[in-house]
């Protein structure tokens, strides 16, 4: 059982959305429950994968993407700081220092997945920004998208307390 003040409460969820900020739910701090029915969840741990760097550290590097059970490149055409600041932000890395275009961190493998990438720099991963269809481009691996993070992850709004894990416990 957690403590202090309760938050949320009839929480009604899809399963889709990107944060429990997208749910369905009784206004901020309006509730008619107590501790007894606090929430809980036990995740994986195993993120699956979706994007990565492929550069010096884990937060710097050639932008790739999982798709299709294989890795693939991102052009650079329009890309620019919102952009990275996705990738920074779906990696954990914090905040986005540069958008490094022009395969700055080498070229990368076939295929390239994704051209004219255009986030407003708020999504939670470059899947939900607009792009071309996946493996519909016209550029070439020397125009390979990059990003440099600055490596330190922003604090959560959410986090799970007095599990056995990490992933585990009451949020």
């Amino acid at each position: 059982q957690g403590t202090g003040h309760i938050w949320l409460d009839d929480m009604n969820c899809t399963g889709t959305e990107a944060d429990l900020s997208a749910c369905r739910t009784r206004p901020w701090g309006e509730r008619n429950c107590n501790h007894g029915e606090d929430a809980g969840v036990v995740c994986s741990g195993v993120a699956e994968p979706s994007g990565s760097l492929n550069g010096p550290n884990r937060c710097a590097g050639r932008v790739e993407v999982f798709h299709e059970q294989q890795w693939g490149a991102v052009c650079d055409d329009g890309w620019d700081t919102a952009e990275a600041r996705v990738v920074c932000r779906q990696l954990g890395c914090g905040a986005a220092l540069s958008a490094p275009g022009s395969a700055h961190f080498g070229q990368g493998p076939d295929p390239i997945w994704l051209d004219d990438v255009n986030c407003s720099g708020n999504e939670a991963a470059l899947s939900e920004c607009r792009a071309q269809s996946w493996g519909s481009h016209n550029c070439k691996h020397g125009e390979d998208a990059g990003v440099v993070c600055s490596g330190i992850p922003e604090v959560p709004p959410l986090w799970l307390v007095n599990g056995p894990i990490r992933c585990a416990g009451t949020v």
